[in-house]
């Protein structure tokens, strides 16, 4: 058991790093033009839940969770220049409302209620990139969050227990990424096929 657990931290460290290069990648080619309100709640999470991890006794999973705080840190960084969005009021709400999640996290002694609001937060992260990516699918990177997936469930294996304070920000992570590769993929099929060309969206920051 042990060794299944060392091995899924090493796996999901391994996939963590790996997510990110395909995504960076296209955002260096104007292909992909990562939100960058979504960017900016999605590696100050990262980061706390590290740190909220670290507390707990989190193990092998730290290495995943480390992995991802600074790939999400990097892209909120090109996102600056190569992004979209982050300023109209209904975002700046949003990005409110985030706060307020991890200001729920910070004064909550119960790390289930401090995980949920992360998560809770972290949603309203996934939600701000909804209507970028259904409109533009070639928006986005596929493959990032296929990997991410997997990294995630290599995190919830690497946790070693049945431990709902633990497992609940990687079952998430795993859930919410699958989800938004289904979109994707999705959308894209059902506009059917388009290569080679930038996104057509235009920064309304």
């Amino acid at each position: 058991m042990a060794q299944l657990i060392v091995a899924a931290g090493v796996v999901g460290g391994l996939l963590s790093l790996l997510d990110p290069i395909p995504y960076v990648r296209d955002v260096l080619r104007n292909r992909t033009r990562p939100h960058r309100g979504t960017w900016l709640i999605w590696s100050v999470l990262a980061c706390v839940a590290l740190a909220a991890q670290a507390a707990q006794g989190g193990g092998w999973s730290l290495l995943v969770l480390g992995v991802q705080a600074a790939s999400t840190s990097l892209i909120l960084v090109l996102s600056i220049r190569r992004g979209v969005g982050g300023a109209s009021t209904v975002e700046i709400a949003l990005l409110v409302v985030a706060a307020a999640g991890l200001a729920g996290w910070a004064l909550s002694s119960e790390p289930v209620v401090a995980t949920l609001c992360v998560l809770a937060a972290d949603l309203v992260g996934a939600a701000m990139m909804v209507p970028k990516t259904w409109q533009d699918p070639w928006s986005e990177t596929l493959s990032t969050f296929w990997l991410t997936a997997g990294a995630a469930l290599s995190g919830a294996v690497a946790v070693g227990a049945l431990d709902a304070a633990l497992l609940l920000y990687p079952m998430y992570f795993l859930l919410i990424n699958v989800i938004t590769a289904s979109l994707i993929l999705g959308r894209r099929i059902a506009l059917g096929s388009r290569t080679g060309a930038a996104p057509a969206l235009t920064d309304p920051a």
